[in-house]
């Protein structure tokens, strides 16, 4: 088991003009860190191949590896001609993680925010086609690079643990596993516990996160609230120190017998650096515990 750092997690800092992405990739090695998810908020690789080869050659330098390169896509897309525009984009992602010698990757398959009413099975199950289709071809010119593609539970139309096994086993491509968040079941209102146990089987990483949790009756007030598909409330926390059973859950991963990558996303309203530092030290005490 490797602790890491998701590049999101200190986006903060970036848009701030205090860090840029070499930073990060300093300041996670001086911190303990193992690895590193390039999440390009806040900066782009693809068309920089300069910056690209920079965070090449300083993630080696450093003896980081970059577990995991995470993005954004959409697949449902009203013409064929978006559809065909949609994946030659993410191929030249594809073509980027390559160059960088990074073997996993993570893409959405629909709009990250959606109304709610394309959260329904029955948008889902519409949109399934197009779903399957464009991971497919994702997971297939990824193959020849051995790269892992990825489903993550992300965004509110393919977020619950068994929308995501119905990609998985209907996509059917070796290269294509899920990336488990911890936390984000909370956005449909699923049980992590259930969600992570359920999904643990197909995972090829797994991100680690906190949150504090508010029932839909119980308005708290100011603060980077946002709220589930059903109407509660949920705050990024320092991991370890919110709501969720992360003991529990960080208890079943590892007897689940997964060995690979944990990356930490912190989304807190905390100071981006303290909570991402307090997160993975938290991370690596609770695996050394359960």
């Amino acid at each position: 088991m490797k602790v890491g750092l998701s590049t999101y997690s200190l986006l903060a800092a970036i848009e701030a003009g205090e860090m840029t992405v070499l930073d990060i990739l300093q300041w996670v090695a001086d911190n303990g860190g193992e690895h590193v998810e390039i999440v390009p908020y806040g900066f782009s690789l693809v068309d920089d191949r300069a910056l690209a080869t920079a965070v090449k050659e300083k993630a080696s330098e450093l003896g980081l590896v970059i577990s995991s390169y995470s993005m954004p896509a959409n697949f449902v897309q009203e013409t064929k001609a978006e559809f065909d525009a949609e994946v030659a984009r993410l191929k030249k992602h594809v073509d980027l993680l390559h160059f960088m010698n990074i073997r996993h990757m993570r893409h959405d398959v629909t709009l990250f925010t959606l109304p709610p009413e394309k959260r329904t099975i029955e948008y889902f199950e519409n949109s399934l086609p197009q779903i399957i289709e464009g991971s497919r071809q994702i997971a297939d010119y990824a193959a020849q690079f051995d790269i892992t593609t990825t489903i993550e539970n992300h965004g509110m139309a393919v977020q619950h643990s068994d929308r995501v096994q119905r990609v998985v086993q209907a996509v059917d491509r070796p290269n294509f596993k899920t990336t488990v968040d911890i936390g984000n079941f909370l956005c449909v209102d699923e049980d992590p516990i259930v969600g992570v146990s359920k999904n643990l089987p197909l995972a090829s990483l797994v991100h680690v996160k906190d949150f504090y949790i508010r029932p839909s009756y119980e308005h708290p007030g100011e603060g980077k609230w946002f709220e589930s598909a059903h109407g509660n409330f949920l705050r990024g926390s320092i991991f370890g120190q919110g709501d969720v059973n992360t003991r529990e859950i960080i208890k079943r991963i590892k007897h689940s017998g997964y060995d690979g990558y944990l990356t930490l996303e912190f989304e807190g309203m905390e100071d981006c650096r303290l909570g991402s530092k307090i997160g993975m030290d938290n991370v690596r005490r609770l695996w050394e515990e359960a």
